[in-house]
């Protein structure tokens, strides 16, 4: 082989072959996909960061209200603030549900400790009127004032609020017709079940990034302050 030969021969070998520490470079069609891949895992990563630091601590909620709230005839341990921790406890949700009902207590009464009684980081407040200011001559005018008011003022400290003031019926009462029995508090406690991890599917929607947060799971919470509960309900 001439001396012209191998030199072609080895000139077209050096031009087909690349350096090894030279990449090649990339379309612009690669280069979105790959900073929009980028961008999404460190989505997905600031968003479970910040889900185990909400959730490194137990969810917190406070349940004010009267002698039911207290747990009249059955005790705490059979009153619905306990049988609602059960129930999301079951669904591996840490909670801890604190019973703050004092009997015979009025709306006006609950406005009086409302801030002592429900601490800064309360994640929930879960409050039951109850029957006690129509029974003690109060006004449904009053009434409604006082939860409004009571509302504000948790809402003011970003505590979520749940009023539960539902009628309810009268299989669910003890011979007094005033008090519930344990299936009456257990029934409350499966209807503020879904209420609660609705608020807890909502803080988490509201941690992923804008576009992304899923609505799934999440329903509304009705708060109402009319005097629509059976009267006898405490």
């Amino acid at each position: 082989m001439s001396g012209r030969k191998r030199l072609n021969i080895c000139h077209n070998s050096h031009l087909r072959r690349r350096p090894s520490n030279q990449r090649v470079p990339l379309k612009n069609s690669q280069l979105r996909r790959r900073a929009s891949s980028r961008a999404l895992l460190l989505a997905v990563a600031a968003f479970m960061s910040a889900s185990i630091t909400a959730h490194a601590a137990p969810l917190r909620i406070v349940a004010i209200g009267a002698s039911n709230t207290h747990g009249w005839y059955v005790g705490n341990h059979g009153a619905y603030p306990a049988q609602l921790q059960a129930l999301l406890r079951a669904k591996g949700i840490d909670a801890e549900v604190t019973n703050a009902g004092v009997p015979f207590d009025t709306t006006a009464m609950m406005l009086r400790r409302i801030d002592t009684d429900v601490p800064n980081g309360t994640d929930i407040a879960i409050l039951q009127p109850g029957g006690n200011d129509l029974r003690f001559f109060g006004t449904k005018q009053q009434r409604a004032a006082n939860i409004a008011e009571m509302e504000r003022r948790l809402n003011a400290r970003s505590i979520k609020v749940i009023v539960y003031d539902e009628e309810i019926p009268l299989r669910y009462y003890t011979i007094d017709f005033i008090h519930l029995t344990h299936e009456g508090h257990a029934m409350i406690a499966a209807v503020l079940l879904p209420r609660v991890i609705a608020i807890i599917d909502r803080q988490r929607s509201d941690m992923l990034p804008r576009g992304n947060a899923s609505t799934a799971g999440m329903h509304p919470i009705g708060d109402r302050h009319g005097f629509q509960n059976h009267p006898r309900f405490d």
